[in-house]
């Protein structure tokens, strides 16, 4: 149990994606200024991220290192290009909005960086909640900040006009870029608090147990 809680912390907080490991900033910055799109590409990550760790962990042992980038980025593809399909049928309005990040999602380092660090070196179920985890930690940090910027750069909220005032700025590319860099300044801020408070705590119960062990 401790394995997986710690493979679901890192994928959600200590080792974010987008907050710790900077990765997948292309999608990021470019559909930022909408919630609706920034969930809904976090979703759509998160389905291809978790099925491509499971299908890479079942194969690791019949894929060659030779080739074993390639064998990925086939399968990333195949399970993309089935998104697409999906999107383009059920929820057409996302598949506009996303626009060609979605086919980039084929290159995308968070799904090609799991599968090479993680999914290629351990079991299926442990790749599966890999996946899963960074899935939702892409997912919550893009519509975070989705969130954010629309409705500040906006004034609406998944599409809903909530209130007339607005700053223009963050609905850009330079808005999206300077919300990014704000949460990831405040996100690792809280994570050193945080590791800071649970050292001093760990120093004070191996000081009290010295205590007890010269009494």
């Amino acid at each position: 149990m401790n394995k997986f809680k710690k493979i679901t912390l890192d994928g959600l907080i200590f080792q974010n994606p987008t907050f710790m490991l900077v990765l997948g900033t292309c999608p990021t910055l470019g559909l930022i200024s909408s919630a609706f799109s920034s969930m809904g590409m976090g979703l759509t990550v998160l389905v291809i991220l978790t099925l491509s760790n499971v299908i890479i962990s079942l194969l690791r042992k019949v894929i060659p290192d030779a080739v074993r980038i390639p064998c990925y980025i086939v399968i990333i593809a195949t399970l993309v290009t089935f998104a697409r399909m999906f999107l383009d049928k059920f929820v057409p309005e996302l598949y506009e909005s996303l626009g060609g990040f979605l086919a980039l999602i084929v290159v995308n380092c968070i799904i090609l960086g799991r599968a090479e660090a993680f999914a290629n070196k351990h079991t299926v179920v442990e790749s599966a909640v890999d996946g899963i985890a960074n899935g939702l930690g892409f997912t919550l940090a893009l519509t975070v900040m989705g969130i954010i910027c629309e409705f500040l750069g906006k004034g609406s909220l998944f599409g809903y006009q909530i209130m007339n005032f607005s700053i223009d700025m963050l609905a850009k590319p330079a808005g999206a870029f300077l919300v990014y860099g704000i949460c990831i300044a405040v996100f690792v801020y809280v994570i050193d608090c945080f590791e800071r408070a649970r050292r001093v705590k760990a120093n004070k119960l191996a000081r009290e147990n010295l205590l007890k062990e010269a009494v």
